[in-house]
Formats: C-alpha cells, sequence, structure tokens
C-alpha cells in the first residue's frame, strides 16, 4: 500500500509559520527550523502522520523564487538543522514531503546571471513566469533540466524525505514529469508525487505525468462555496466529478492551504466543521493546512502583501494556542481518528443518496473486490443547523453538532 493510500499531511508554510523576514533582507543563519520541534508531537497527537512543508530552499523572498535548490534557506537554518528536523519526524514515524518549485526559479538565481541555456527564452528574451519578472521559467526541452531536476530530488530523497509536492505541475509538460519521475523512482520505488493543477482533467495529467496524486481544487471550490451559499447541490456536482477522478487515482483533498483564504473565514467556524467531515469522508489523500484544525481565519488581498494573513506565523509551542479553537480541534482529532481506522476510504466509490439546498447523504463504499460485504460509511452533512452524521458498516457512529 502506497503512501497516498495512508498519508495524512500537515501542511505548513515554514517561512510564515516561524516568522522568517520574507521581503526585507537578513544577514547570517537563523535556525528557525527547530522552532517546528514542539509541533511534530502535536501533529502526532492530532493524528496526521507526515508534514507536507512549503519552501525550505534558499530563495529571494517568499521561497517559490529559488536560488538554490541544494541549500537551506539561511532564514530557516542550515544543513544541521533539516536533519535535526528529518531524524525528529523519523522518530514519530512522520515522512516528510518538500515542495519542489522546477517551472521556475529566481531571478537572482546564478543560471541568470550565467544566461544558462536551461532557461525558457522567447524570442530571445527570458521568458517570466505568468507575467513575474521575478520569476524566470526553466526550458524543460532541453535534457539537461531533466538531470537538474532528477538530481535534486534524489539528493533529499537521499537526506530522508518520502516525496515532492510539485508547485505548478499544471505549467510544465507532463512528458517532462513522466521521464523525472521515472528516473527518481529507479532509486525510490516509493516515492510519491503529487501534483499542484487547479483545473483540468486530473485523471489525464496523473497519468500522462506518472503522478500519483493531483491537488483536488474542483472539490475545495464546490465545499466551501456549497457550504458558505448554503447550496449542496454544487458539491453532489463535484462529488460526482471527484468519483470520477478518483477512480484510477487518489488525488490530494483540502479546505485550506498557502495560497487560499481560511476555511473558517470563507465558510465560517461551525461551516469549518461540517468542511472537515466532507475533506475526512471522502476518497483521497487529505492535508490540514496549519491551523484550520484551530479556526485560524485569513483571507488573501492585493498587492505586494497579499498572501500575509494566510500564511501567519505560530505561537512558540502548542500549549501557547488561543483556546477559542480547541472545539474544533477536537472535532478534527476525532475526524482523523476514524479516518485512519478506515484506510480504505483512500480510494473508495461515492454514490450520492439524497440532497438539498441544505442537506446531503452520500455513501463511500471500498472497492476492494476481495472483501465479501465491502464496508461502507454513510455521511450526512446539514446546513441550519449545522450538524454532522457518520454511520460505518462495523458500527461505528458519530454525530457533530454545535
Amino acid at each position: 500500500m502506497s503512501l497516498v493510500d495512508t498519508a495524512i499531511w500537515w501542511q505548513v508554510y515554514p517561512l510564515g509559520a516561524l516568522n522568517a523576514p520574507i521581503r526585507e533582507p537578513e544577514e547570517g543563519v537563523h535556525h528557525r527550523l527547530r522552532a517546528l520541534d514542539p509541533w511534530l508531537d502535536y501533529v502526532v497527537e492530532l493524528g496526521c502522520s507526515g508534514l507536507l512543508l512549503g519552501p525550505i530552499f534558499a530563495s529571494t523572498s517568499h521561497g517559490y523564487d529559488t536560488l538554490d535548490h541544494y541549500r537551506i534557506d539561511p532564514r530557516l537554518g542550515d544543513e544541521a538543522d533539516f536533519d535535526h528536523f528529518v531524524d525528529g519526524c523519523r522518530a514519530r514515524g512522520l515522512s516528510i514531503m518538500l515542495d519542489g518549485v522546477f517551472n521556475h526559479v529566481g531571478a537572482q538565481h546564478p543560471w541568470v546571471a550565467e544566461n544558462s541555456p536551461l532557461l525558457k527564452r522567447i524570442d530571445g528574451q527570458l521568458a517570466g513566469w505568468e507575467g513575474h519578472g521575478d520569476l524566470v521559467e526553466l526550458d524543460h526541452r532541453n535534457p539537461a533540466v531533466a538531470d537538474e531536476v532528477t538530481a535534486i530530488m534524489l539528493h533529499w530523497l537521499r537526506r530522508g524525505i518520502a516525496g515532492w509536492r510539485l508547485d505548478v505541475a499544471y505549467a510544465v509538460p507532463s512528458a517532462f514529469w513522466a521521464e523525472v519521475t521515472d528516473r527518481v523512482r529507479a532509486e525510490f520505488p516509493e516515492a510519491i508525487f503529487l501534483g499542484e493543477v487547479i483545473h483540468g482533467d486530473y485523471a489525464a495529467l496523473a497519468r500522462n505525468g506518472h503522478l500519483d496524486s493531483i491537488t483536488a481544487y474542483e472539490l475545495w471550490k464546490a465545499g466551501w462555496s456549497s457550504i458558505a451559499d448554503k447550496n449542496f447541490f454544487e458539491l453532489a456536482h463535484a462529488l460526482r466529478r471527484h468519483a470520477e477522478f478518483s477512480a484510477a487515482h487518489v488525488l490530494n483533498t483540502f479546505s485550506g492551504n498557502h495560497d487560499v483564504d481560511r476555511i473558517a473565514s470563507l465558510a465560517g467556524m461551525e461551516g469549518a466543521a461540517v468542511a472537515a467531515a466532507a475533506l475526512f469522508m471522502l476518497p483521497g489523500m487529505p492535508s490540514v493546512y496549519y491551523g484550520d484544525e484551530q479556526a485560524f481565519t485569513g483571507t488573501r488581498h492585493t498587492g505586494y502583501h497579499a498572501d500575509d494573513a494566510v500564511r501567519p506565523p505560530l505561537p512558540p509551542r502548542p500549549s501557547d494556542l488561543f483556546p477559542t479553537g480547541a472545539w474544533l480541534h477536537a472535532v478534527y482529532q476525532h475526524l482523523i481518528g476514524m479516518r485512519r481506522r478506515h484506510p480504505w476510504l483512500s480510494r473508495a466509490r461515492i454514490e450520492v443518496a439524497e440532497n438539498t439546498n441544505t442537506t446531503i447523504t452520500w455513501r463511500c463504499t471500498a472497492r476492494a473486490a476481495d472483501i465479501a460485504a465491502a464496508p461502507f460509511v454513510d455521511v450526512t452533512l446539514t446546513l441550519d443547523p449545522a450538524g454532522v452524521t457518520l454511520v460505518f458498516s462495523d458500527g461505528e457512529r458519530w454525530s457533530w453538532a454545535p
């Protein structure tokens, strides 16, 4: 059974969570990565089995403008800090997935100064990704780029990570991903690859790129807006689409990440609990964005500081969290516990039984052909008043209401 079948990730944006300066230069090495130490036990107690880290490599500002894929960002620490982090995760049975930015590099990357043939050009000019002059695209048609990316991936897998989130995977040719992942799996057959994709045929992108998982943005959108707009017909439609996509691949399901508004801001506090039930009672590889389980709020804005509100610093220790989010943390713990007791949910079939604007019921059934009576769970979500009811075929039941 692959890690995509069992993993539940706690996603962290380290530069924000550890209060590193994003826009102002900082001299020297600052060992902030070690500030995650007290949070590792918190992750285990929450029930998650791995950490999905945002960018940790040397960069100019927000982490997605990489300067050196082989060096830990000095705002976070150094090689010893990374090894310490890996040892801490390994001691607790936590897997690590790193964020690989392989579509572009920062404009101050040495390759730009060298006018490297690894960079993409349009009409003789360096190509900026989606109009961003500070992000220079790589030329994925150049075989040397595949060599470089393969070497980077292998380097960090040898250092103890379990896989890669592939930033803006939709902007990179699928043939490139297929070549690189095949080469990496020759040494690390269990490594997993999660592609960031917003729109499109998720199943085809995963198949053609030899990727293990794709970000399920369609399901995310339907989840929060169905709750916010009190229109579960949208979610019912998305569940049918999710069933099609999930027939062959395990998608990465989420109700929040570093690029979107907080679920508690989008759907309200009670709606965040309803969204959590959907997250863990549907097929996929779930990830929890740090703080969502504590009812953190925050919305993105425009301009230079657009992402700050959804990438806030963590307090020094879990015990320093405000107690106002404890109730939602307990809901997450219970749901994650049930998910881990029923791992067949990662590849389950979905059938929507009924829905109205404010009520929806679906059944998830195990796909295992060798199980005479395949286990299932009936999931009912309600709004006005908010509530969740889960009934498993083995007799386990759980309900929640504010």
